[in-house]
């Protein structure tokens, strides 16, 4: 099999916290960004379920008293703004278990068969059931769409890399609330040592190319 080739049977696309808490908070620029985002992330999924390739959605699921999240010593915050008197404190959550925030937003139309990972941390992989769920259907390449790149989606495909799973990172599909750069050096530089770093018409390309296989 070659770079611009996938096989629909041991591929799944998961969309990382596109969920109503991250969607409801973006304005200005960051709002442009998310539509970008999320228009390419309903057009994977459109395409996805057309081949029958699976869906996954990986979805915050913190307590609301925050006894779920821990308090780590950081130099800043996400938005890289350094703790005020070098105190870290934690923030509120934009999403909450349990909460209408955590629930997948209506774009994507998720469906009852869809696979939804809970996670408590960065990484979709990190003690969910991510992994034994596409090990158990053969899965061995992941289609990754979502944000923030910098944070949860970058977290993700360094896990997936080191279980050794093919990882397909949506570039147009992904997208940060935080610094742009952020998200450039990492399509740029750092992910296609570990990834294939593809747009969303190259994805559906691919997807539509297997079908026909």
């Amino acid at each position: 099999m070659t770079l611009g080739e996938i096989e629909i049977k041991k591929t799944a696309i998961l969309f990382f916290d596109l969920l109503k808490g991250y969607s409801s908070t973006a304005e200005g620029a960051a709002k442009a960004k998310k539509k970008l985002m999320v228009d390419n992330a309903v057009r994977l999924m459109k395409a996805g379920r057309e081949a029958g390739i699976p869906i996954f959605f990986a979805k915050g699921n913190h307590r609301a008293d925050l006894a779920t999240s821990a308090l780590i010593l950081t130099d800043t915050n996400n938005s890289l703004n350094p703790w005020p008197d070098g105190v870290v404190t934690k923030g509120t959550m934009h999403v909450t278990g349990g909460d209408p925030s955590s629930d997948v937003i209506p774009e994507l139309d998720p469906q009852p068969d869809d696979y939804f990972i809970p996670k408590f941390r960065w990484s979709a992989f990190y003690q969910t059931s991510l992994d034994l769920s596409l090990r158990t259907r053969g899965i061995d390449t992941v289609i990754i769409s979502g944000g923030s790149t910098d944070v949860g989606v970058a977290s993700t495909v360094f896990s997936g890399r080191d279980m050794d799973y093919n990882i397909i990172v949506v570039s147009d599909a992904c997208a940060t609330s935080h610094d742009q750069r952020a998200h450039d050096t990492l399509m740029e530089l750092i992910f296609p040592r570990m990834s294939r770093v593809r747009t969303t018409d190259q994805v559906l390309r691919m997807i539509q190319e297997a079908k026909g296989r």
